[in-house]
């Protein structure tokens, strides 16, 4: 049998943006990840579901296995042939234990690679604002475990040396000996109006940084839950952190925001949101799924040279229209000689990446403003094919008919509740966890609003944000409080209207 091989992977600080791109194609072509505590969890989105995933973190007083156990995994999966990829926070090389688990494979003939990450100790600091160096203040750094105890008769760090020697110090893992630690840099010279700052969960939407001195910043820590993962700043450059500030002071920093829109949807509002500071929390409202019986939409499609305009009102009736299109051996050429209309930019960018440039976009994304833009073509006796869900409103099927339209809606994809995710987004609104409720479409509106049947007080308790007036519309008359209607009716407009919000707020 083969030997496999081992790629010693460093994941990056926490923010899952920050990974390698080779560490990320490692990621998906292994066939056992071995994983860490501190990593994002979205990061194991990319390993492919016939992958073994084994966790072996540590967190405070917990520990699934001892080192020399990860070392024997991994050189027990590398002999069955495997590709491993060993997943871990930072850079596997600094203060990761990498160079123990390479030594150990190189000591049993495992190949192995070495696939650096982006190391905390400058990350953390880079997101809370802080340059490691700064040209005239510091232009040296270095790298200390804070796990080891100054007071300890033969300790490894050179306190002697390190607390004057090095202009910018930054502990790892030193929380639990922040008092030792600062101790041992005041006796051994630096001076107690240093500047300080401790950075927990670097990098990601909870980050939370204290400034203070080597004199106050244990006075100034005490009594805060700070829990790893801790970043420990001395030094000059500290200072800067005011002026440089980009990351935690963002309107929408740290807020929690809940997407309610299918998952498969979702991904463009969660990273526009992650963008904007905040954190997405996806648990989808509703699904999409195909509908069983493909009779009416295969015969709608087989004739449309029958129909003058092919007018779509969302991507899922675009991926299930052309999905359909495909299965019966026919492309865009069906397409010929057909107006096609779309309800927004987004709709119409899903069209293009198909190979349609649409004929037509409302000025106003809604279905009022589709309507009242096609008041200025001739439709009268024209034959309208609206690909949509199984659960339309009848307000664009009625305007098109007012202007002299024959319009065919036909069902092509199907919208249903998802109980399982709705009944944890209740657990979350009911202890508080949301701050920001997003609405996409009047369907994630009622299936949600069903789950809490006439107690909607949770869901009020959170800040409701629509992404038009008629989701907001739909909202209010089930009881809803809306404070955010976005004036653009797309995703982007959507997260601009809240951080609008929530700047007029402060």
């Amino acid at each position: 049998m083969r030997t496999g091989k081992v790629y010693l992977v460093g994941a990056g600080p926490g923010d899952p943006g920050l990974i390698s791109q080779k560490g990320l194609e490692c990621i998906r072509q292994a066939e056992v990840v071995i994983y860490d505590y501190l990593l994002d969890k979205r990061l194991l989105d990319a390993v492919s579901p016939q992958a073994e995933r084994i966790y072996v973190g540590k967190s405070r007083g917990q520990q699934t296995r001892e080192q020399n156990e990860i070392n024997q995994l991994l050189v027990g999966k590398a002999k069955d042939g495997k590709n491993i990829v060993r997943l871990k926070g930072g850079d596997p090389f600094v203060l990761g234990r990498g160079g123990e688990e390479a030594d150990d494979l190189r000591k049993y003939h495992i190949p192995f690679e070495i696939v650096p990450g982006v190391t905390s100790a400058v990350a953390v600091p880079a997101y809370a604002g802080i340059p490691v160096t700064y040209r005239g203040v510091a232009s040296s750094f270095a790298v200390i475990t804070g796990q080891e105890d100054p007071k300890k008769i033969n300790p490894g760090i050179a306190w002697e040396k390190l607390a004057t020697g090095v202009d910018t110090l930054v502990f790892l893992m030193g929380m639990q000996n922040l008092p030792k630690i600062v101790a041992a840099l005041i006796k051994h010279g630096r001076l107690s109006d240093t500047p300080v700052a401790v950075i927990k969960n670097g990098t990601r939407p909870e980050q939370t940084t204290i400034v203070g001195n080597l004199k106050d910043i244990v006075a100034k820590v005490s009594g805060q839950y700070f829990s790893p993962p801790v970043v420990i700043v001395v030094g000059e450059v500290v200072r800067f952190r005011e002026k440089l500030r980009w990351f935690d002071n963002r309107p929408l920093f740290g807020k929690r925001i809940l997407v309610t829109r299918a998952r498969r949807q979702a991904v463009t509002l969660s990273k526009l949101l992650s963008d904007h500071g905040a954190r997405p929390i996806v648990l989808p409202a509703i699904d999409i799924k195909s509908i069983t019986d493909m009779g009416k939409l295969d015969r709608a499609i087989l004739n449309l040279g029958g129909y003058q305009w092919l007018v779509f009102t969302s991507i899922n009736g675009v991926e299930a229209f052309f999905d359909r299109l495909y299965c019966l051996n026919l492309d865009t050429r069906a397409l010929n000689g057909l107006n096609i209309g779309s309800i927004g930019p987004a709709t119409a960018q899903a069209l293009y990446m198909r190979g349609i440039v649409v004929d037509y976009i409302p000025e106003v994304y809604t279905a009022e403003g589709l309507v009242n833009g096609l008041k200025r073509w001739d439709v009268v006796g024209k034959r309208f094919l609206l690909p949509r869900t199984d659960i339309p409103d009848r307000e664009l099927e009625m305007g098109f008919t007012k202007l002299g339209a024959d319009v065919h809606e036909i069902v092509a994809y199907r919208t249903i509740s998802t109980s399982s995710t709705i009944s944890q987004t209740r657990q979350m609104l009911e202890s508080g966890e949301i701050d920001v409720i997003t609405f996409t479409s009047s369907s994630t509106v009622t299936n949600l609003v069903a789950a809490f049947k006439d107690d909607l007080s949770a869901i009020n308790g959170a800040t409701i944000a629509c992404i038009g007036p008629k989701t907001a519309d739909t909202a209010a008359r089930s009881g809803l409080k809306v404070s955010v209607v976005a004036r653009e009716h797309t995703i982007r407009g959507l997260v601009e209207a809240i951080e609008q919000y929530f700047n007029k707020e402060n």
